[in-house]
């Protein structure tokens, strides 16, 4: 079947070496599809390379090995393997047909026909192909929608989100990072309209675009639509008035996914969002770290900056910074900031071990001490150093014992 392509354009350097460049030439007609055809054409660094091909996946392996690359069958029921030579990752997929979709899963079969293999994709501007030599394909108009700011579904919306509801949030992740102007109406109430098919998806989907959107530099445009369609409050009904997230935008503050879901929460809904999106258990002590009081604030001297960085990381506290700087006008936040990456990280020099060598007998007894001690420390500023701490541990035990 001809087909020729539509435009040329000057390839990306990341084509032309590594293990971009070796895929590609192992695999007769395999193209770069995706996000890299999409960030060269607007101009974005093109970090890594995903490869499609119009060969059966078992062939695709064997190719690539024969060419010298290793190759792990990442995906293989759905076409997918990844190639890595000198460790730089390519994941490499067959032409694709839906035969069935049930709004999350999709089964499929390989074909050789391209254009096919774009209709199933979820955007215009993720549906281009893109030869080693620049050849262009864009059977959909994706990069005149690039141009233009607008994110558009290949054919027609309410199909493609009953392929898979995933893509009513794939939409604002790609309308925060390339949209601009209004949106397309046509993807707003099909997106609208499609609401009751998000509690289908998995938790982990959801947390997973959730980050991503948040990873946008100025997401309070997509989340206000968000909102005023129904999606928010279906995925994540917690979230208050992006507020304090936009001051922490204006202010410019770091993009930190985790950061800007504490701008959204209160802390008494850290624990039902953990459980509902499953959360890792590093992410859940992060958020309850970011949202715990009490804050800094410019007026606070180094031993109140201590004992917070002695109850949390650097990261929690300066996190906290932010969001305290974003909730209150006022000046020296920089500063505050800039002595808060200057302080040691205090620790208490003291464990369980050094109350027993103190003569303390084992028991509740030696955990309430080492609190009292801990606390002792604490309000002196975190500057006590190990032989303090066990010469006030000593008078500590000696009136317990006397006790």
């Amino acid at each position: 079947m001809s087909d020729p392509p539509m435009q040329r354009i000057p390839p990306p350097a990341l084509l032309g070496r590594g293990a971009p460049a070796a895929v590609l030439a192992a695999l007769p007609g395999a193209r770069a599809v995706g996000g890299a055809v999409r960030d060269a054409l607007a101009g974005r660094p093109v970090h890594d390379v995903d490869v499609a091909a119009p060969l059966p996946p078992e062939a695709i392996a064997a190719r690539l090995r024969e060419a010298g690359l290793k190759v792990f069958e990442t995906g293989l029921a759905h076409g997918t393997v990844t190639a890595v030579l000198e460790r730089e990752p390519v994941e490499v997929t067959s032409l694709r047909r839906d035969l069935t979709t049930d709004g999350r899963h999709a089964e499929v079969e390989w074909t050789t026909d391209w254009r096919e293999d774009a209709a199933r994709r979820d955007f215009t501007i993720n549906a281009m192909s893109l030869s080693a030599a620049g050849d262009l394909w864009d059977y959909f108009g994706g990069r005149q929608d690039l141009a233009a700011g607008r994110v558009r579904f290949v054919g027609d919306p309410a199909t493609r989100l009953r392929e898979d509801y995933l893509r009513a949030l794939r939409f604002f992740r790609f309308q925060a990072r390339y949209g601009r102007g209004a949106p397309d109406p046509a993807a707003v109430a099909a997106i609208r309209a499609a609401v009751p098919g998000l509690a289908r998806l998995s938790a982990e989907r959801v947390w997973m675009e959730i980050k991503r959107l948040l990873q946008a530099p100025d997401p309070r445009e997509a989340l206000a639509l968000m909102a005023e369609t129904g999606v928010l409050g279906a995925v994540l009904p917690e979230a208050a008035e992006p507020v304090l997230l936009g001051r922490l935008v204006e202010i410019g503050a770091p993009v930190e996914p985790l950061l800007r879901i504490a701008a959204l929460l209160a802390r008494e809904a850290v624990d039902g969002v953990a459980r509902r999106l499953r959360l890792s258990g590093e992410e859940r002590a992060t958020l309850e770290a970011l949202l715990g009081p009490p804050r800094p604030v410019p007026g606070d001297d180094d031993a109140a900056l201590r004992r917070l960085l002695a109850t949390g990381s650097q990261a929690a506290v300066l996190g906290r910074a932010w969001l305290a700087e974003a909730a209150q006008d006022g000046e020296g936040w920089a500063e505050l900031r800039r002595r808060i990456e200057a302080l040691p990280q205090p620790v208490f020099p003291l464990q369980g071990r050094d109350a027993l060598a103190a003569g303390l007998p084992p028991g509740p007894v030696v955990g309430r001490l080492l609190a009292a001690l801990r606390a002792w420390w604490l309000e002196g500023g975190c500057v006590a150093d190990r032989e303090t701490c066990l010469l006030r541990l000593r008078e500590l035990a000696a009136g317990a014992t006397r006790g």
